[in-house]
């Protein structure tokens, strides 16, 4: 199986769903959440693909980088490269059905531990969801539980949940503040304040993430409550019409607080050099959303095995055309702004 056959399965069987557009720009998809797409007009999702586009990378081919390194360590795991799996869940109604949750989270643990990296299992408005992410970590391997901003004694349960699996880390959405799926289910969500943070922190041993930070003031409070690592995230634009991309924020908040806490980014990645872009504007690493959900329904365990193959493959020859020796001190002289 090659991405060629994984994305024309998912093609056929996500009908109404998504379309696998040549260009994975958020405009065919507007509107449709719960689905696949953008929240409103579409215009937060549309704006995370234009302003990672319009960011260029400088071809360099006169150097000696031939072998690039692209081990990096992430939560205390070796990974292939620097790209984990996003939490993405609720198969049903975001992504057309083909795959239970259940299936979905069973390819992206295997998938993942097959391609040497680690997933993100979620959370959603239906409990089930959670629950078999959380069986598949304890079944298959490593894996982290993010989790709703729910009340936080409800987050503190399910942090518990996941530590008797063995997750690596646990954390919270905080994007998912004002989600539409959760208000269909009626689970209460909301914003965390500092001293929300600190109980949830300090309620584990387990790295504690927060998801959906988009300002240079919250990351500090992050750094200020313990947290261990902060994803730069809009929800994929699915949360929030008209709000900035990650792209265009993520080197401030790394030059001002990148040496005091993890920082990782997510914001649509379809290619390998999207994955160096990011690196050079200072991440530790990306996460990977909807080519996954293409993997799982376009060909299961290894189909998500094969787009992670693929991106890897992908970064390997961009950084050889950009002359990077390796993921872990990724030149911002390779980007041309």
């Amino acid at each position: 199986m090659d991405i060629k056959e994984v994305k024309e399965n998912a093609k056929e069987r996500m009908k109404g769903f998504c379309n696998l557009c040549r260009e994975c720009d958020g405009v065919w998809c507007a509107g449709k959440v719960p689905g696949m797409g953008g929240a409103g007009t579409g215009n937060s999702f549309k704006r995370n693909y234009e302003k990672l586009k319009q960011l260029k990378v400088i071809m360099r081919t006169l150097h000696n980088v031939k072998n690039p390194q692209m081990e990096c360590e992430l939560f205390g795991e070796k990974l292939s490269f620097p790209g984990i799996i996003a939490p993405i869940t609720g198969t049903k109604f975001n992504m057309g059905g083909y795959v239970s949750d259940k299936e979905y989270s069973e390819d992206i643990i295997l998938g993942s531990k097959q391609a040497g990296t680690i997933a993100m299992i979620g959370d959603t408005g239906d409990e089930n969801c959670y629950k078999v992410g959380l069986e598949m970590i304890k079944k298959y391997g490593k894996g982290i539980a993010i989790i709703k901003p729910r009340e936080n004694k409800e987050i503190i349960k399910r942090i518990r949940m996941a530590e008797e699996v063995g997750a690596l880390g646990v954390g919270i959405d905080a994007d998912g503040a004002g989600l539409v799926t959760m208000k269909l289910f009626g689970q209460p969500v909301g914003p965390k304040n500092l001293d929300d943070l600190k109980e949830l922190v300090n309620s584990t041993k387990l790295p504690f993430i927060v998801k959906g930070i988009l300002t240079v003031e919250e990351v500090e409070l992050c750094i200020e409550a313990g947290v261990h690592t902060v994803i730069i995230s809009n929800h994929g634009g699915r949360c929030l019409n008209d709000t900035i991309s990650s792209v265009e924020v993520l080197e401030e908040i790394v030059e001002k607080t990148g040496n005091k806490i993890n920082i990782l980014v997510d914001g649509s990645v379809r290619e390998g050099v999207d994955i160096l872009k990011y690196l050079a504007l200072g991440a530790k690493g990306v996460l990977i959303g909807r080519p996954i959900i293409w993997g799982s329904i376009g060909g299961r365990e290894e189909g998500v095995k094969v787009v992670l193959d693929t991106l890897k493959n992908q970064l390997y020859q961009s950084m050889i055309l950009t002359g990077t020796e390796n993921v872990n001190s990724v030149s911002k002289k390779i980007l041309f702004k």
